[in-house]
């Protein structure tokens, strides 16, 4: 297999109505005519076409490389959106695209990420040349899918002072029922062993506590 480190998407430039009477497989086929008949290429030169209904389908066999940018076909992946008729770089993705393909390419998006793991780097063709295309900022795109971190102001809101203290209040209870139920040098044992124990975990207290004061929240 070849190394992958980007994926590139594109569209289809077609009216929204174009794909309604096509099944699947004549929507890819007609787009790998136009790039074999009218470009000259020897296949269609997408790796993946999104249908307007969600559904994925395979163009140019993965392991070979693709034409779809310019200087920037090999290391990549070309996926297209069927769509995107009339449009420009300014474009929302919703302007051209159906929520049914909004949720299809980012799924595909992370499950090729996860398959090939050097993949660092998602863009559209308009990021490499003076196109529409695929008719949206593929950055903003992106970006209204990643959730806002949250912001912690203090110790107590981080989840490893959290589980510090958790792990504190667990040793305490277990300690007293376990002292509870004994008598005599036995009793003394386990009040010594139990005090080991939160000595331990003030110690990971302490530990998360210079980890939140260096950045790890």
């Amino acid at each position: 297999m070849r190394p992958i480190t980007e994926i590139i998407l594109h569209c289809s430039d077609t009216a929204p109505a174009w794909s309604e009477n096509k099944t699947e497989q004549q929507v890819v086929d007609e787009i790998r005519r136009w790039h074999k008949e009218e470009r000259g290429w020897k296949d269609i030169g997408y790796h993946y076409v999104i249908n307007r209904n969600g559904h994925v389908m395979v163009g140019r066999p993965l392991d070979k490389v693709g034409a779809h940018v310019i200087d920037h076909n090999t290391g990549t992946i070309g996926v297209c959106l069927v769509g995107g008729r009339g449009g420009n770089e300014n474009n929302k993705f919703d302007d051209h695209f159906t929520a049914e393909q909004r949720a299809a390419v980012l799924k595909l998006i992370d499950d090729l990420k996860a398959r090939f793991p050097a993949i660092m780097k998602v863009s559209g063709h308009n990021e490499y040349a003076p196109k529409a295309c695929p008719c949206f900022s593929v950055p903003a795109f992106l970006a209204e899918k990643a959730p806002a971190k949250a912001v912690r102001t203090s110790a107590a809101q981080s989840t490893t002072m959290q589980a510090g203290a958790l792990q504190v209040a667990s040793a305490a209870g277990a300690g007293v029922s376990a002292v509870s139920a004994l008598s005599g040098t036995a009793q003394i044992v386990a009040l010594a062993f139990c005090g080991i124990v939160a000595l331990a975990a003030l110690w990971i207290m302490r530990e998360r506590l210079r980890r939140w004061a260096n950045g790890d929240r």
